[in-house]
Parts: structure tokens; sequence; C-alpha cells
């Protein structure tokens, strides 16, 4: 008779239960046990168990147990730690005496049916303990047969599930009825989980089957890994038709050279242990190359961990070097030693419980295998990480090996194979055109049966395939760091001091592969206090777009310094894009998007004084204007060809901005969200500009929280800006009339507003650049003429405005000369000095700093 023998130990290694199963095997009443250490039960040292059960959730194996009349029993134990609530945990000590002896007779394939079916399937007796389990069963659970069989399910995997579970089967038992169950021991089993009750010719219920579908994941990975396997073992090696040749069994050793590998260590021949490369057997996550195309160079390696554990290793890691290096060129560090950047680590639990790393790709949990993920680890000279690398060659290790003995001794880094019961390695390089990118280590320490050389070739095919992922993603990734990097030192790093203008900005790169875009802002200071400010995008992505961007941001500030108008501007900026474009498309007709054309730029002009703002736009999105009384509107700026079509006019629009307006310029992939209409987008847009916010920067954060539900598909540049006024107080004017004599009353009103303003040391310079600039307009210019100061911060600007349109040019006076040496002069005592056309007429300009004394070296 079948019986369950179970004992609670708590986490002192106390006995705190005992079953009657336990008394009928070892003897001892419940009485006598219960509250002493489990130790004492022993046969042996009870340092190996605890060992074996440190830092662990689950454990089994066979221990020497001692019976009350003193002899020894060998039982096989499974063995869970449970939470205690409040008082810690404690371990569940199952096994089941004796073993159900094999049935004789059994029909081979009616075995292959069962063992090899892509169902989970199982078998229980009436009394609802294991008879049988397949495979996916064994790794749904990671629990071989041996250790399951004669136990009831929810000794086999306590918890919710199995409870819920072995209740329905014990209705399937009394009903005879088939009972479907939603719940799912593993997340390796799909759903329902069908028990059936087996019934004899009699009707009397003998047994109960549960069946359990695989997942779409596994179906897929079945099919991925036969069509892998099949590819790769049917490619013919050269010279020898693709066999691997081996030496015989009991040589220790076998020579595989139609893969070009090395093999030390006992082999399996002839015996089909390999299972063709575990091709139809093995569950393969259906990857092999998942990461082609991904940004994020470590999620090969991830993804390379993921599909080989549990289905061709216990564990593996995946470590990279820093930048790809050619045969012979590992460079190694202080020692000799290898330094290298562990990118993925996934193992199955210490005792060949769950799939640790799971949750993370490939993360923590459990004991890991060296170090973790995105720690360095290094490998000294012999050992076989380093001989892997240096050779290119992958090889197979039995960890009697002396090399592998050997590392193991010399390295503390590799005591972890030896803690977890190491059994077999497999060492393979991640190779790209002959450069190495890294080494892959495949160990097993659950499943007896060593690698053999088909799973070698079938663990090549995938490294190859994740070093090619790998290798593109970390060139993708250069690429869109280079490009990330090129455009941040185009933006602007900070936003010039200017007391117009209150500005607050953002820029998002899009999340897309095809890397970073063109989009750009700028904020530009002008003569007589005004504020220039651009938004623009180039269309494309990458470093061609990131170029063409910063010849057009250089473009644009050199236009702005001379004072063109807006529409006068684009226009310059539209025939500069057509030349850049006939430049690229000479030396590469096929160039995509050559210099630009089809790019969009809004470039608006806003002057504190008369609270004007002038605009012009190429194509682009037309600003919102946020009024002080709330009040949001799109401004009705014409929106005019986008850049590099040549030909067609851009006009300007102007309005008066309130002093305490917001004005919003952006650029499309705000509003282009891809899961809302377009008219979706405008209204948050504009509720999020509606409400009244502290600052600025939280105006651009809620903007982007409304309009952003993920990392934008095009790039996002934000700037936002609440004007400000220069009032009558800081701005004085006068009509002047063209007659010499008027020069001196130039220099008196400009002293006398300087002592009103309180900046008596700043007269005597503004008086001589006063004077200079009005001489040069009644002799070169037309009336009218206007004088104005304005006093802004620690700046003072004089300007002299007349309606003639002619330029003044600075020039070199001769030693006898009466005249020319006016504007050298103004150049020398101002910080910054031009001329800015109107539509009618012109003004000539100084500008002054009022924080440091004039330079009157010259004088």
């Amino acid at each position: 008779m079948t019986y369950t023998a179970t004992a609670t130990i708590d986490e002192r290694g106390v006995l705190t239960g005992w079953s009657e199963g336990a008394r009928q095997l070892l003897g001892h009443e419940a009485s006598a046990v219960v509250g002493r250490p489990a130790a004492e039960l022993l046969a042996g040292s009870p340092g190996g168990v605890g060992h074996a059960l440190e830092g662990r959730q689950r454990w089994h194996g066979s221990v020497a147990l001692r019976h009350r009349d003193g002899r020894r029993v060998e039982v096989r134990l499974l063995a869970h730690r449970r939470s205690a609530g409040q008082d810690g945990a404690d371990w569940l000590v199952v096994t089941a005496l004796p073993e159900e002896p094999q049935e004789d007779g059994r029909e081979p394939v009616m075995e292959l049916a069962f063992t090899q079916s892509p169902y989970t399937l199982a078998l229980f007796d009436s009394e609802l303990r294991l008879l049988r389990a397949n495979r996916r069963m064994e790794r749904a659970l990671a629990l071989p047969e041996a250790a399951m069989r004669g136990l009831p399910l929810p000794h086999i995997a306590p918890g919710a599930a199995g409870e819920e579970i072995g209740r329905r089967m014990r209705l399937a038992v009394d009903s005879g009825q088939a009972q479907e169950v939603e719940a799912r021991l593993s997340p390796g089993l799909g759903q329902p989980t069908v028990l059936t009750p087996l019934k004899d010719s009699s009707g009397r219920v003998r047994a109960v089957s549960l069946t359990a579908p695989p997942t779409a994941q596994d179906t897929a990975a079945r099919q991925w890994t036969r069509d892998t396997a099949s590819r790769v073992l049917s490619q013919p090696g050269p010279g020898n038709g693709g066999a691997a040749r081996g030496t015989g069994p009991g040589d220790g050793s076998y020579d595989d050279r139609s893969a070009g590998t090395r093999h030390t260590g006992p082999a399996e021949t002839g015996n089909g242990r390999d299972e063709g490369a575990r091709g139809a057997g093995t569950p393969l996550r259906a990857g092999g190359g998942r990461g082609e195309g991904a940004d994020d160079p470590g999620r090969a390696a991830r993804e390379l961990a993921e599909d080989t554990v549990p289905g061709l290793a216990d564990y593996c890691t995946v470590d990279l070097l820093d930048s790809p290096r050619p045969a012979g060129h590992t460079e190694p560090g202080p020692g000799g030693m290898i330094v290298l950047r562990r990118a993925a680590v996934r193992a199955l639990d210490g005792d060949g419980g769950g799939d640790r790393g799971g949750g993370d790709r490939g993360g923590g949990g459990g004991r890991a295998p060296g170090a973790a993920a995105g720690e360095l680890t290094a490998y000294g000279p012999g050992s076989p990480p380093a001989e892997c690398l240096a050779t290119g060659t992958p090889a197979l290790y039995d960890t009697t090996d002396p090399a592998v003995a050997a590392w193991a001794e010399s390295d503390p880094g590799a005591a972890w194979m030896r803690d977890c019961g190491t059994r077999s390695l497999m060492v393979v390089p991640l190779l790209v055109d002959g450069n190495r990118l890294g080494v892959a280590l495949f160990g097993r320490h659950h499943r007896p049966e060593p690698f053999g050389p088909q799973e070698l070739r079938l663990a090549e095919d995938l490294t190859a395939r994740a070093a090619a992922a790998l290798h593109k993603a970390r060139r993708t990734s250069w690429a869109r760091t280079t490009t990330m990097a090129l455009q941040r030192s185009l933006l602007p790093h900070t936003l010039p001091e200017q007391a117009a203008l209150e500005i607050a900005t953002r820029y998002l790169p899009a999340a897309t592969r095809a890397g970073v875009g063109g989009d750009w802002f700028d904020v530009i200071p002008l003569s007589t206090a005004r504020v220039a400010l651009v938004v623009g995008d180039v269309v494309g992505h990458g470093i061609r777009a990131s170029a063409t961007m910063g010849r057009l941001r250089t473009a644009v500030r050199t236009l702005a310094d001379v004072d063109l108008p807006a529409d006068e501007l684009l226009t310059h900026l539209d025939d500069l894009v057509l030349r850049l474009a006939a430049d690229e498309s000479s030396g590469d007709p096929a160039a995509e998007t050559a210099g630009g054309i089809g790019t969009t730029c809004l470039y608006a002009v806003y002057d504190p004084v008369s609270r004007r703002c002038s605009i012009a736009r190429a194509g682009h999105p037309p600003p919102a204007v946020v009024t002080p009384d709330g009040t949001v509107r799109f401004l009705d700026v014409p929106a005019g060809p986008p850049l590099g079509l040549g030909g067609l006019p851009f006009e300007v629009f102007e309005t008066e901005l309130p002093e305490g307006s917001l004005l919003a310029l952006y650029t499309d992939g705000l509003l282009a969200a891809r899961d809302r209409d377009i008219d979706v987008s405008l209204d948050k847009l504009f509720a999020a500009l509606g409400r009244p916010a502290a600052t600025l920067d939280a105006v651009c954060d809620r903007i982007l929280a409304e309009l952003l539900s993920h990392r934008p598909d095009d790039d996002i540049a934000l700037l936002v800006a609440r004007t400000h006024a220069l009032h009558e107080d800081r701005v004085a004017s006068w009509e002047l009339e063209s007659d010499p004599a008027i020069v001196s009353r130039a220099r008196r009103v400009a002293s006398e507003q300087l002592t009103r303003w309180g900046l008596d040391d700043a007269a005597f310079v503004t008086e001589m650049v006063v004077s200079e600039l009005v001489t040069n307009a009644i002799r070169y210019g037309r009336p009218p003429l206007r004088l104005r100061l304005i006093h802004q911060n620690d700046t003072l600007v004089s300007e002299v405005y007349d309606s003639s349109g002619t330029t003044p040019h600075m020039r070199r006076a001769r030693i006898f000369d009466e005249g020319g040496r006016g504007l050298l002069l103004v150049a020398q005592l101002a910080d910054r000095w031009g001329t800015r056309h109107d539509r009618v007429g012109k003004a000539v300009w100084a500008e002054q700093s009022l924080s440091a004394p004039a330079d009157l070296a010259l004088l």
C-alpha cells in the first residue's frame, strides 16, 4: 500500500508536526519527536541537508533517516518552504512510500505518446496520488517525476491552485464526471486544466488524468525550435558531410569537426541522449533574434538567456566587451584578467524550482550564477570563457575537466559552479564578422544528462542570432546617441538674458528607432529690447536631419542679427534650403529630404515697447495665445509654404499682445498623437493653456502631461513665453528737425532724461553717441528724424530714426578729413550698434552697458 508521510519543521529546525505516515515510516510516535530537532532523525551529517535548504523555497533529494529501531532508511523527500503568518515560515516535508512499481509490458508507442505529448499529462490513482507525469508536467513544475510519484497534488504544488485542483479531482472520482478548472499550477500551463476520471470495464473509477493545453507561446516555441534544429543540423560541415565524429564511449573525448568546435569531458554517443538537438522536446522560447532591430543593446542578451532557460540549459550568463574586438585583441587587464560586463543572467532556482528572472527579463531572485546583470565580471587566463574569447571557438566541458576544475579553484567568482552542483558547461562566443562581442555560458545542474554536440550547435546558432541582433542594436544605439549629442550641442544650452519675455522650453526626442529628428527652438535678443522666438522642424530623422537643423538655426541667427523683418527672413531661409538641396542632390541624387526641403519654421518678433508681435510662418502650426483674461485662441498667421519650394511669398501677421499674455510655440509632434483625433489634441492643448499656473515650467509640464500618454512618435519642441512691457517711464522719444543746430538740443534732452533716470554716470558717453547718430542722420538721411532712449535693466539704447533707406557704413578717415569718424567713435563707445530697416526708413541704434565703465582710451 502506498501512503504519504509528512512532517513540518520550523525555521529553527525543530519538528512541529508529525503524521501517521511518518510514524509508519520511522516508527516514532508524534509525542516522541514533536519539539525535538529534526536533525536527530538523520542517519548522516545534518550539514549537507542544511546547506541544500539554505536560501531556497523548495528542495527534493534522497536522504538517509534513522528508524526508531536503529536501522537506516533511504527515502526521497520533497520539501516546501511555506509562510506561516506572523510566526515566520516553516518547511513542509513529504514523501510517498513505498514507490508504486513500474508496470510491465507497456507498449512503446503508447509510452512515447505519453512522454512526448505537447500537452501536460499526469495520472493519479483513485486515492489521488501521482502515478505518472510526462515531460511537460515535469517542466511546468520544475520537478522530476520521481520526486512527485506517490504524492497528492496539494503536496506536490502547495497553494490555492493545488488545493482547488485537488478538490475538483476528488469530485471527478466521486461523481465519475470530468471537471474543468481555470486554476493553473504554473504560468507555463495553459487553461483550462481538465480532470478526466478513468474507468474500468465495470464502470469503476480507477484513476484520474490531468491534462492542460500548451500556452500560445509554447506552441510557437516548439515550431520555431523544430525549424531551427532542423536547419542547423541539416547543414553539412566541411569535408565530412556534417556528421559529428566520435571516438567511441569511454575514451573521454570526442571531435565535432563539422561544427569547428572543441569538446572535452565524457561524451554520450550512440544512445540518443542528444534527442535531435532537443528540437521537438525542448521548450525553447520563440525568440532566436527577437531583439533584432531593438534600440536596447542589452535586450538581445536578455532574450538569449530567456530563450535557452529552461529549454536548453538550467542557467545562462551573457557577458559583453565594451566594444567589439578582433581575434587576438582581447586586451587583458591587470593580472591577465579579461574584464566584461554582465548583460544577462538567468537561472532556475537552486532547488530546481521556478524560473528565476522572469519578472525582470533575466534579472534576480535566488542564487545568481556569479555577477548580477549590470556588474563587471573578470575571467583569468586559461579559464574556459577567456579561452573562448581568445580563440573564438565554442566548447563543451564536463565539470571534472581539469580546465574547469582549475578555474573553479583559482577564481572565487567561479565558485558558484561548485555550489550549485554544475554537471555540464557550454561556452559560446558572440561573433559578428570575425569580431568578438562577448561570451555566453550555458550550464546544467538539475538535469543529469550532459550537453551534446547537437545542443552545442543549436546554442551556436542561437548565440549567433543574438550577436547579430546585439551588433545591430549597438549600431542603432550609437547612431542615436551621436545624433542626440549633435542635436543637444546645436540647441540652446541656456536661454539668453532679456527682459521682454519670461520663457520656458521643453524638448522631447521621439521614441522610434528612426532616431532623433530635426526639431529646434531658439530665443534671439534683438536691438531696442526686442526678442525673436523661433521654432522649426526639419523633415526626417538621424544625423542628416540634425545637421540640417544646425545649418538652418545658424542661418536664422545670422539673418536675425541684421534685423530682417519676419517675412524677409523666411524668404532668405527658403533660398538657403534650395541651395542646400541643390548641393546635396548633385552629390547624391537619391538623398532623402536633401537640404531640408519641406522643413517648417515659425519666426516671431516681440517688441516690449509697443507690445506688438510680428509673426511669419513657413508651413508651421500656428502659435496659441492666452490673454490675461484667460481667453485662448490661435493667432491667424498666414500659413505660407514649407521651406525649399521657392518662389512663393511669406506674409507677416502683426498683433498687439497685452502685458502678461502667454504665447505657445510648438512643433507638430505635440498634436500628432496616434491614439486620438487632432481635434481632441487641440482641445487638450487649449484646456492646459487656459488653466492658471504658478510658473511657465508648470505650464509646459501640464501641456505634456495632458497631450502625451506615451513616449512621442515624433520629436517635440515646446516654447512658452509670457510677455512683459516697457512702460513710458523707461522709454523717452523726441521729434527732431533736420538742422545741424538741433544736435546740441538732442544732447541736452538726452542728458536731462538720464538725470531723471538716475544715470548721470552714463551721460558723457550717451551725449557723444547721440551727437554722432543725430549728426549722421541730418547729413545723410531724410526727415523726419526721431530720437529715442530705452532704459532696460542695466542697458541703455540710443536710437535715431530717419526716413532714408540708405545704410550707413563705417569708414576710416584720413588725417585731414573733417568727417568719417562718427560711426567709428560710436562703435568704440557702445557694446553693440547696428541698423534696422522698417517698411519706410531706418533706425540706427547703439547699445551700451550700464554695469561696466566705457572704454575712453581712444578719445
